[in-house]
């Protein structure tokens, strides 16, 4: 079973890299977002694999860690990006 772990650990590197692909060539900040997401998603369960391999306790609170950052990321990125109110913008370009 360990060796199976281990497997899916590097296809997941695999995964993150083309994911960093997607970041540096993104056309949109939203994409880039994404692929930040997909990361993040990425990297728990590469850790939570980790942990399955080698027993190492430390690797679960890692993951935690990585799982509420990525959470606050997409948080901020909606925060920043989208208006607090749509109709009052919609309002504004009403001449």
């Amino acid at each position: 079973m360990t060796a199976f772990y281990l497997g899916s650990a590097v296809f997941l590197l695999a995964n993150v890299a083309i994911a960093l692909l997607r970041v540096l060539r993104g056309p949109t900040a939203a994409d880039r977002m994404l692929s930040g997401e997909l990361m993040g998603t990425t990297a728990v369960a590469l850790l939570l694999l980790l942990y399955g391999a080698t027993g190492v306790e430390a690797l679960l609170d890692v993951a935690l860690v990585f799982a509420l950052l990525a959470a606050m990321a997409v948080i901020t990125f909606v925060r920043r990006t989208w208006p607090e109110d749509p109709a009052a913008d919609s309002e504004k370009e009403d001449p």
